[in-house]
């Protein structure tokens, strides 16, 4: 009993231990997974059918506002300039379903490419369930007593099709329903408000429009790394420090000076540290130097003996990260 005692609160120590570990965030370049529409870089984007949750705007407003490195990544026909068009050679704008309206349109716009779409209605349903709960039966807390309160769910859903059609080849580049769900609860002792349908909508259809434009154009995505702080080798107290202290500069976003302090605990322990090259590595991932993080990451698993997941996941990323790079520079220079 008392073995297993001990096993269980080594297991919640070394937990709590992990959940505490200094983490560094990192940012990832990625490319845009529908490829064939970053050649497409002038777009326009019509009033989609049904769209009582404005999601053509929400799109618009995205794909305008999308940015890398400072960059707008499309030119987008201004409304206006389209609906006068449709009025002129009086084509209907349902969503502009048909590709020969959507090329025409798009000719005489100066467009690349049209996004349209057809917004589907909205599903809302509520239920009524019960929670337990429990409170002290008397000032001691000697015992509890348990009872039920009622609460409410409501699950919303909204989905859409979306098409893009490319306006050169009279061709479908995307064309796919986006549907997003969300869940609501709400219990008769708690603070929490279920949103009405609309704002949940509302609130989908960003959804939706966020993610498609994620499909369109290479976009960054951030996690955290965990920094290694405890010594692989015998260290002595001047190599303790270093490490110590560049962990509290990468803590301080000074990674110059973290840099530095890390090649010096490199050089002092004969470039036999893992802990400083897999550290190294992380400074330079955070910086946007994927080369020089590889370089690193694989100098720290050649010195490895037993698995360290740390140094194995890095070392995995970090290939995945050049070539997603690599392929989001060739989309923005096209």
């Amino acid at each position: 009993m008392y073995k297993s005692l001990f096993l269980f609160s080594s297991f919640i120590v070394a937990l709590i231990l992990s959940g505490c570990a200094q983490k560094i965030s990192v940012k990832a370049l990625v490319p845009a997974e529908i490829d064939r529409a970053t050649s497409t870089k002038k777009i326009a984007i019509t009033e989609f059918k049904n769209d009582f949750v404005g999601l053509g705007s929400k799109i618009e407003a995205n794909l305008a506002n999308q940015r890398i490195d400072n960059q707008t990544f499309f030119t987008l026909v201004s409304r206006s300039d389209i609906d006068k068009v449709i009025r002129e050679q009086k084509i209907q704008n349902s969503g502009l379903v048909e590709p020969s309206d959507a090329v025409e349109v798009g000719n005489l716009i100066g467009a690349q490419a049209i996004i349209s779409g057809d917004v589907g209605q909205v599903t809302s349903s509520d239920s009524f369930y019960y929670e337990s709960r429990s409170k002290c039966a008397d000032k001691k807390c000697s015992e509890l007593v348990y009872y039920n309160v009622g609460c409410n769910m409501r699950v919303v859903g909204l989905s859409a099709q979306i098409r893009m059609i490319d306006i050169a080849k009279g061709d479908i580049i995307y064309a796919d329903t986006m549907a997003r769900a969300a869940e609501y609860r709400h219990c008769i002792d708690d603070y929490r408000a279920i949103p009405s349908t609309e704002i949940a909508a509302q609130s989908l259809a960003n959804e939706i429009s966020q993610s498609f434009t994620y499909k369109l154009t290479p976009h960054y995505r951030y996690f955290d790394v965990v920094l290694l702080e405890d010594a692989d080798l015998d260290y002595n107290k001047d190599q303790e420090k270093l490490l110590e202290s560049s962990l509290e500069y990468i803590k301080q976003n000074r990674y110059d000076k973290a840099e530095k302090l890390l090649m010096e605990l490199v050089d002092s322990t004969g470039r036999k540290s893992l802990v400083a090259f897999y550290n190294l590595g992380v400074v330079k991932e955070a910086q946007g130097d994927y080369i020089k993080a590889q370089e690193y990451y694989k100098m720290a698993d050649a010195l490895m003996v037993e698995p360290i997941e740390e140094v194995s996941t890095a070392y995995n990323r970090i290939g995945s990260m050049i070539t997603n790079q690599n392929k989001s520079q060739e989309q923005m220079a096209r």
